[in-house]
């Protein structure tokens, strides 16, 4: 059993927000699916991605790799090719980490079940809470290149898995899930391009209750344990 401390914050608008957080006990014998965030703010070549891990039915803990930025520095593409931001995991509810950016950030959020295989998906998450504490005594330098978003998840899934191994989608990360899907990571029923118009859950957030968020998101979602959306099939129009 993992007790976790979340965050939660409740954001109004940008960039208001209220600071909440909250305690959580996790067994890893619930652990019962992974999911994929690839998060779109500009240039469709570069995006932000994020795993999130099921446990039972209902609960998601999510786990963002962001460059930690102190309140007198905006990111910058070309400071964080150099030791200008710290390396930060940041773990939460996805109704503030997915929610702030579909609702309030509006960039281009897709959603991707993962094939799920229980255990690399708990060596992985252990290996996030491995960092997260290690941060705390050892900081860090994020890298756009070397130490970002993706290559960092790959960095901590390498020892479990060989579906980690180094691919130029992993640094050009916008077509991460296009390499996901090569490797047979993704739902590959119907084609790449059928299966992320599905995956973009915009639409479904705006409209999803907050606490219950991660369910509502989710619905119609391709998915490899359940039947494809109808339409949706390969050879069949979309």
């Amino acid at each position: 059993i993992y007790t976790l401390s979340l965050h939660d914050a409740l954001p109004i608008y940008q960039p208001d927000y209220t600071v909440r957080h909250y305690d959580a006990a996790v067994s890893l014998e619930d652990l019962s699916g992974v999911d994929l965030f690839v998060v779109y703010w500009g240039t469709p070549l570069i995006a932000h991605t994020m795993l999130s891990f099921r446990f039972g039915e209902a609960r998601y803990i999510c786990f963002s790799i962001e460059a930690r930025k102190t309140r007198d520095k905006q990111y910058s593409a070309v400071r964080s090719f150099f030791r200008q931001y710290e390396l930060a995991v940041v773990m939460g509810d996805e109704r503030d980490l997915v929610r702030l950016r579909t609702n309030f950030r509006h960039e281009e959020v897709y959603l991707y079940r993962l094939a799920f295989n229980a255990s690399v998906a708990r060596n992985v998450f252990l290996e996030y809470v491995r960092i997260m504490n290690e941060l705390c005594r050892w900081p860090q330098w994020y890298n756009a290149l070397f130490n970002n978003c993706t290559t960092a998840i790959r960095a901590l899934a390498r020892p479990y898995t060989r579906d980690a191994a180094l691919d130029w989608r992993m640094v050009v990360n916008g077509k991460v899930d296009e390499l996901a899907y090569e490797r047979a990571m993704l739902d590959t029923r119907f084609p790449f391009a059928r299966l992320k118009a599905l995956s973009r859950i915009n639409d479904r957030a705006w409209s999803c209750p907050r606490e219950d968020f991660s369910r509502c998101i989710r619905e119609s979602l391709p998915d490899h344990d359940h039947p494809a959306p109808a339409g949706s099939r390969p050879g069949t129009p979309a």
